[in-house]
């Protein structure tokens, strides 16, 4: 009952778009001023590694996440470091126009994720608890946006692919 309010209410549509404004204009803010005044991973990286999220009993709890930020993404620093500005300014454009809303929705989620698993608490928990709301929309989280004649195109492009590879 409450997905189909989500996805199909016209009332939920507007709520959505409310919530897709404000969550993109947090995401292009931050990236924006990333991209504008320098940005360098490397600190994050290494303090996340040097202090990993640890349970009740003093033991590391995401082991395999720290293992990765050491072995792959500290030596590949030059790619986070533009992929995590331009990443999160794409991903507020793409909610504030309501262009592709679900799959950017879907890559701001990993990047809440991430941040949270390196140890990062700030607004990613509500960040996190509103995104799940809009990608459990889908569709309707854009239809007051570009999303209304864009997924329709895409459709239509797809089901023509699909026709051609069957014929």
């Amino acid at each position: 009952m409450f997905n189909n309010f989500l996805r199909e209410n016209k009332i939920s549509a507007a709520i959505l778009t409310i919530i897709r404004l404000y969550l993109g204009y947090a995401w292009f803010t931050a990236g924006f001023h990333k991209i504008t005044g320098g940005f360098d991973a490397s600190g994050f990286l290494k303090g996340a590694i040097a202090k990993p999220v640890t349970g009740p009993d003093g033991n590391m709890v995401y082991g395999w996440y720290v293992n990765f930020l050491e072995s792959f993404a500290l030596p590949n620093i030059d790619v986070f470091n533009f992929i995590v500005p331009w990443g999160e300014t794409l991903i507020g454009l793409g909610l504030m126009l309501g262009c592709l809303t679900t799959a950017a929705m879907f890559f701001g989620l990993v990047m809440n994720f991430s941040f949270f698993l390196a140890g990062t608490v700030s607004h990613n928990p509500t960040d996190i608890f509103l995104g799940f709301i809009i990608l459990t929309a889908g569709y309707n989280a854009g239809k007051y946006g570009l999303d209304y004649w864009v997924v329709p195109f895409i459709n239509k492009k797809i089901g023509k692919d699909k026709a051609k590879a069957t014929a």
